[in-house]
């Protein structure tokens, strides 16, 4: 897991600072206003700091496979202190079995490209069985479109990806909205993000298929 140490095992994630005020606003509009959203792949622990205290109705789930991001993470709830935020989670999304049972939302960041394919699919999985009809799961990161990058950086970026790992790299969108169609899940908005981003708002449409 990228990132600095800023004492007391709590990690520092360049992007986290940079996204964050994007992602936010996205995650006002779409999340509903009570219950639980599971943030699957928290990493360093800063998003659900920063959600956790711009959403005060809302209870924060975070959750990581990562034993070091969990230290982060439990790490910077500590200097937070906010109520709303729940203790950090061990949690494959590509899992058959989560130890989460129910959520009004789920969030996953800049993941799905950095891990191998089956971990999007457990995450559509996953996030089929938790999720009450209408509710959503956001995506956010770096998507093709049609076969093809929408930046030249996001090439690059895809190549440099699958160097280090050929399981790793940029999914195709329509990939992603047909395994997500398998659990339920349909594309309620595709949102234009920084940096050659999108957000995709995946919402619980009926029951998965079998």
């Amino acid at each position: 897991m990228d990132g600095e140490s800023i004492g007391d095992e709590a990690l520092f994630a360049p992007a986290a600072a940079r996204n964050g005020a994007a992602i936010l606003d996205v995650l006002r509009a779409v999340l509903p206003p009570g219950g639980t959203v599971l943030e699957v792949a928290s990493g360093t622990g800063e998003h659900a700091v920063r959600f956790a205290a711009a959403l005060p109705t809302l209870r924060w789930q975070p959750s990581d496979p990562d034993r070091r991001a969990l230290g982060s993470i439990a790490a910077h709830a500590r200097l937070a202190g906010l109520p709303n935020l729940l203790a950090p989670l061990e949690l494959d999304a590509g899992a058959t079995d989560w130890s989460v049972t129910r959520a009004e939302a789920v969030l996953c960041v800049n993941m799905i490209h950095i891990a191998p394919w089956a971990a999007t699919e457990g995450l559509l999985a996953g996030a089929g069985r938790l999720l009450p009809e209408g509710g959503p799961l956001v995506l956010y990161g770096p998507f093709r479109i049609g076969g093809a990058h929408t930046a030249e950086s996001n090439a690059r970026f895809d190549a440099d990806l699958r160097m280090r790992d050929p399981e790793w790299g940029v999914r195709d969108l329509e990939a992603v909205l047909a395994a997500a169609a398998g659990h339920g899940l349909g594309l309620a908005e595709q949102i234009a993000m920084p940096a050659n981003n999108l957000s995709l708002v995946l919402r619980k449409v009926g029951t998965a298929a079998t």
